[in-house]
């Protein structure tokens, strides 16, 4: 199996430690499924003219993941604050008018021509791909992070052209997690998933609910990334032909691992 990620890239700044580390939604997807042996992930995304760019580039190049596609602006990274409080990360608002803020992509011919090689594409609300999702997905098979975006607009706009749909129900009952699923599958999304943190995950295929598990950690050290990387174990198992139970364990521990790392995926740098 081989996946291509296409949207954000950051430097999550642990402020209280003076340390920053690499992600971004679909990044975190990408470097995660390359862990867990994929044989081949690309990243395209849009990289600022800093230092902080620089180490997102080196921390990919030792994960073995392609960027070579991805695009260069003058502009700061993204770098939103992160404060832990018993290892669950806060956000705060970090600088405006980074690259993430300023620029989106504009997906080429030559871009869908490097697609096309892939099986499985991520990208998420973060990244400002909605408008290219047609494009995308006549090509390869579409996998979408919603987090918590939800509204009945949105959904329209994107399911149609999804393979794949993720969305955050921590905060939500079943029932509506179950509706929610329901309607993003009539949309056209093939194989819809909410991720409920401790409460473990609803999947559903249009045929039948599929109720994950957890696995546990005994001592949390950073929740940074977990989700991101749930769904990059789930594609990852899914992509290679496990049934939606066994792709729903796996994820489980591919997340429960990333909780024992600093940082999405680790490779810390002192923050200026």
């Amino acid at each position: 199996m081989k996946l291509i990620a296409i949207g954000d890239n950051v430097v999550d700044c642990y402020v209280d430690e003076k340390m920053y580390y690499p992600g971004g939604n679909s990044l975190n997807v990408a470097v995660n499924c390359r862990k867990n042996g994929v044989e081949k992930v690309s990243y395209i995304g849009v990289f600022g003219d800093d230092d902080k760019a620089e180490h997102i580039k080196r921390s990919l190049d030792e994960e073995g993941v392609d960027y070579t596609r991805s695009r260069k602006v003058y502009a700061p990274s993204a770098q939103p604050h992160v404060i832990l409080v018993d290892g669950d990360r806060t956000f705060a608002p970090g600088p405006r008018d980074t690259c993430q803020h300023l620029f989106s992509i504009k997906v080429t011919r030559e871009d869908i021509e490097f697609i096309k090689d892939y099986d499985i594409c991520i990208t998420s609300c973060y990244s400002n791909l909605e408008h290219e999702l047609p494009a995308i997905s006549a090509v390869c098979r579409v996998a979408f992070d919603f987090s918590e975006h939800l509204d009945d607009d949105y959904l329209a706009r994107t399911c149609p052209y999804l393979w794949y749909g993720f969305f955050s129900g921590a905060e939500k009952s079943g029932e509506e997690c179950r509706e929610i699923l329901k309607k993003m599958h009539s949309l056209g999304c093939r194989i819809c998933g909410a991720t409920r943190g401790s409460l473990g995950q609803i999947f559903y295929d249009g045929n039948m609910f599929y109720d994950g598990v957890v696995e546990k950690v005994d001592q949390v050290v950073d929740t940074m990334g977990a989700g991101d990387s749930f769904i990059a174990g789930f594609l990852t198992a899914h992509g290679n032909g496990t049934d939606i139970p066994g792709s729903l364990r796996y994820a489980a521990g591919r997340a429960a691992a990333t909780c024992l790392v600093r940082g999405a995926f680790g490779h810390g740098h002192p923050l200026d």
